[in-house]
């Protein structure tokens, strides 16, 4: 079989890498794809939102299967297009990535299906939203309720910095047009905890924990990014929390989708906060997350299309996932200022030192490939992954594995996993 992955980070990376495994798969394709992906993928240069020009390409190459990795393509209606082509396609279609397509959806969701969230309400003028900060605790949450790169989520911890961030997010329209609708939500304590999941509309299948590290520096300082980290498994998702949260929040989710008449056939993707009063939802995405995915997919044991295949099928209550009994720790190599400005074009070196290394992976998340060389191109640039026995050998090792590659203005965090060691 045919497959091609739209997208171009270090999440495509990861799922190209996973889907060479696939026993069902002769030729993978990745439209517009990266430097890293080209090792696995012949790279096509059509957009992630040239969604006609896609399907053109995938009805002309014989694809049996189209896996979209990306939120904006899946959000603005893919793989609607696709199906309306007759093109088979993993992911959910527009009414149902609405879940992570606006906050305010989710929230509604949430509510009304008895779904443990955050308190919360939403505004369309910055007036209101202005005057019910005059009456809230602090500290309080900010969202623009549309996609905004991982970036929307502003946590304000005095009035004057609500009313900054206001002003931000529906006045200056910082994040465009996701700021139409502001999400204002409780401030929640406790753990945070990302569950990917499998879904065919009506069975779900949980993935291995992980935990995601948005903050740009060290100590969770910072401005939030779209991902400076990860580990996987949780040490703080214990078999208690996850049988409470299949029930209460993982099937529940999947039942309200489908009782809206919205299934949701693909990957949801449960970012939870662990509280004293039990875990509850912070977010949902509509994909794999990234850099999630980096330390989630090293683990499966399954073929991952063999898995996708039965969730358009719908046959994904015959699937039991199997995970490794290792960890994985991922570190981001950014470019310095990220998220803010930062320079493109500098040139890589050591990521030979990668080859015929068992356990340890770099997923291109920035590059491109000029003159033989592979040069930085974007603000978050690769992801270091290794394994282990335990999450304190993986962390070891993925810091160790950071030192082998180099460019200018390579920037990381040095404490991704840190509370591993204070569990």
């Amino acid at each position: 079989m045919k497959v091609l992955i739209i997208g171009s980070g270090g999440r495509e990376h990861a799922i190209a890498w996973k889907a060479s495994q696939s026993s069902l798969v002769d030729k993978l394709y990745c439209a517009p794809g990266n430097a890293g992906i080209a090792q696995y993928a012949e790279c096509v240069d059509i957009g992630a939102m040239e969604f006609e020009k896609l399907a053109t390409f995938a009805k002309e190459h014989e694809i049996g299967l189209t896996i979209v990795g990306m939120d904006d393509p899946l959000v603005g209606g893919i793989v609607d297009v696709f199906e309306r082509e007759g093109l088979r396609v993993f992911g959910p279609r527009a009414n149902a990535a609405i879940l992570e397509g606006s906050k305010a959806f989710s929230k509604d969701l949430m509510k009304k299906y008895n779904i443990p969230t955050a308190a919360y309400e939403t505004f369309r003028d910055p007036g209101e939203a202005l005057a019910y900060l005059e009456q809230a605790k602090f500290p309080i949450v900010l969202k623009a309720d549309g996609l905004a790169l991982g970036k929307g989520v502003l946590i304000c911890s005095s009035l004057e910095e609500a009313r900054e961030g206001v002003n931000t997010i529906m006045t200056e329209k910082k994040f465009g047009d996701a700021g139409n609708c502001l999400v204002i939500e409780e401030f929640m304590t406790g753990r945070e905890v990302s569950v990917l999941s499998f879904a065919d509309g009506k069975t779900i299948r949980p993935m291995t924990s992980a935990q995601d590290h948005k903050r740009a520096g060290d100590g969770d300082q910072g401005l939030n990014t779209g991902g400076m980290g990860t580990f996987s498994p949780s040490p703080f998702y214990t078999e208690e929390i996850d049988n409470y949260c299949r029930e209460h929040i993982y099937q529940a989710t999947v039942d309200a989708m489908a009782a809206e008449g919205r299934p949701f056939t693909g990957i949801i993707f449960f970012g939870l906060m662990l509280t004293e009063d039990g875990p509850k939802v912070l977010e949902y995405n509509a994909r794999f997350g990234d850099p999630e995915a980096q330390v989630v997919l090293p683990r499966m044991e399954n073929d991952m299309i063999q898995v996708m295949e039965a969730c358009i099928d719908g046959r994904l209550d015959d699937v039991e996932l199997q995970f490794q009994e290792n960890a994985a720790v991922c570190v981001v190599l950014a470019s310095d200022g990220y998220p803010r400005h930062y320079e493109k074009g500098k040139e890589i070196r050591g990521l030979e030192a990668f080859e015929g290394k068992d356990g340890y992976y770099v997923f291109h998340a920035g590059t491109r490939k000029e003159n033989g060389k592979i040069l930085t191109n974007g603000g978050r640039v690769l992801g270091v992954t290794a394994k282990g026995p335990d999450l304190k050998t993986a962390r070891a090792n993925a810091y160790d594995a950071v030192e082998w590659i180099d460019f200018d203005n390579k920037y990381f965090r040095h404490d991704i996993g840190k509370a591993i060691e204070e569990a």
